[in-house]
């Protein structure tokens, strides 16, 4: 769990449910420091960097040794990289940019859900959510690194769900897709003119995709979504949070 911005609202969140929490960060220590005092249950600090897989495994290790393993897994830390922009050049992100993107992003997400669903499976209950992007599905503002290591996270996403969550075993697996949320490294001062573009016509705050990843921990049901249509085609488990903005991105 991330020690800021929608991170720090989940954790928030979670901790008035009585779950325990483990709080990762990558430099701001005191800001961890502060929230893990704040939270008000069995709580601790773990400093990692996760375009690291070595670290990502540490990190697992660590939270084991201090906490448990984990009943409850939000891969919601990532990177955006340099931002080229919807109209920016290819040629201007390098592949090792793009990998590297890719690692932060999705690698070692995967590679903790491996390591966790062992314990879920096992104790028969788990959830695992992922913090992927609208830029998933529209191509976003940032660049082909961002946008393709926010979509990848969909295909993981549903193949684990109906994996693992079929006749009830070890646990549900989603992912949330916020965009322009107040409050988080990505919109710290946004322009009002953006507003514009959502219809409820303001930003989200980090509590209100907090709300969402709450509700997917306590929901047993929501997994291995359909199309409202009734069609058999099956489609990523992506709950979007975006005031309106994209209704058909996925």
């Amino acid at each position: 769990m991330p020690s800021g911005g929608i991170g720090k609202a989940t954790a928030l969140a979670l901790a008035k449910r009585g779950c325990s929490i483990a709080v990762h960060y990558h430099r701001n220590a005191e800001e961890a420091t502060k929230l893990v005092a704040a939270l008000g249950v069995k709580a601790a600090a773990f400093q990692a960097d996760l375009s690291s897989y070595d670290e990502a495994r540490w990190l697992h290790a660590e939270v084991v040794r201090e906490l448990g393993h984990p009943d409850i897994l939000y891969n919601n830390s990532g990177m955006t990289g340099t931002r080229i922009g919807p109209r920016g050049d290819i040629g201007d992100m390098s592949v090792d940019e793009f990998e590297r993107t890719w690692r932060t992003n999705t690698g070692t997400a995967y590679l903790l859900t491996q390591l966790c669903i062992p314990h879920m499976e096992e104790q028969k209950w788990g959830r695992i959510i992922f913090c992927s992007s609208v830029a998933a599905g529209t191509g976003g503002v940032i660049g082909p690194h961002y946008a393709s290591s926010k979509s990848a996270m969909h295909g993981l996403v549903h193949w684990i769900a109906q994996r693992y969550a079929k006749d009830g075993i070890a646990s549900t697996c989603n992912a949330v897709a916020p965009a322009l949320i107040v409050g988080t490294t990505m919109m710290a001062n946004p322009p009002d003119e953006h507003k514009r573009l959502i219809p409820v016509g303001r930003f989200g705050q980090p509590e209100e995709i907090a709300s969402i990843v709450e509700l997917l921990v306590l929901n047993a049901y929501m997994t291995n979504k359909r199309t409202p249509s009734g069609s058999t085609e099956s489609v990523p488990q992506i709950v979007v949070g975006d005031g309106g903005m994209q209704p058909t991105a996925f």
